[in-house]
């Protein structure tokens, strides 16, 4: 069989040429239809977000410390011994209270049995509807604000346990310092003055979400 030739600039070209390339071209387009191989990187107009999907993480956070970084001295007992700023976003839905701990793992507190973290503010009784709390809360049982918010007991030695005691580890390595928020069910106890144990033990079945917010103090 002889292919027929199109001339032009003195050269020869098959026309099956030309046939294959049209072929090429038209299967050419399926390529980018086919399978993402597993694992691989899906591109970012197919991804999926929890804000796509109407999900907002529950979060703790202050305006005087970044997660992980430093405490001020203001709010440690080298300072003013201040309770910091918080706030709080994404709620889950169906919180009726909030409570609030904080703690030192790296310093364990006198009052346990057992290496338990030193404890420094137990703060129960927050209304679902407080989304944060402000500089320097009374060390009382029963604060002015929140609304309705209670204190429990700290590690300090008795007349000096009730609300927040910053940061004071001896010196050395740096200690952390949790800040730990539940997002309640139900509400919580109502008598002020528990201990960290003893209100776990009341919330433990009610918790739908935990933040935390971890910041650190050193002194030299």
């Amino acid at each position: 069989m002889r292919w027929p030739f199109w001339y032009g600039g003195g050269m020869a070209v098959p026309a099956l040429f030309y046939f294959g390339v049209f072929l090429y071209m038209g299967c050419g387009g399926e390529q980018g239809k086919q399978p993402v191989p597993a694992g691989a990187q899906q591109p970012a107009s197919e991804s999926r977000t929890d804000e796509t999907l109407g999900k907002t993480k529950f979060t703790l956070t202050s305006r005087a410390f970044q997660h992980g970084q430093p405490i001020p001295r203001k709010y440690t007992g080298e300072g003013e011994d201040v309770s910091p700023p918080l706030r709080w976003d994404g709620v889950p839905e169906g919180t009726k209270e909030f409570a609030l701990i904080c703690d030192d793992p790296d310093a364990p507190s006198p009052d346990a049995p057992g290496p338990e973290p030193w404890v420094h503010w137990v703060l129960y009784g927050i209304s679902a509807e407080v989304r944060g709390l402000p500089e320097g809360l009374a060390r009382v049982e029963r604060p002015q604000e929140p609304p309705g918010a209670l204190q429990g007991r700290n590690s300090w030695p008795e007349g000096e346990n009730i609300g927040y005691r910053g940061p004071m580890p001896p010196p050395g390595k740096p200690h952390r310092y949790f800040f730990r928020l539940y997002a309640l069910s139900q509400p919580g106890p109502t008598q002020p003055g528990l201990t960290k144990k003893q209100l776990l033990q009341q919330i433990k079945d009610h918790i739908l979400a935990e933040a935390v917010l971890m910041g650190t103090y050193q002194r030299k």
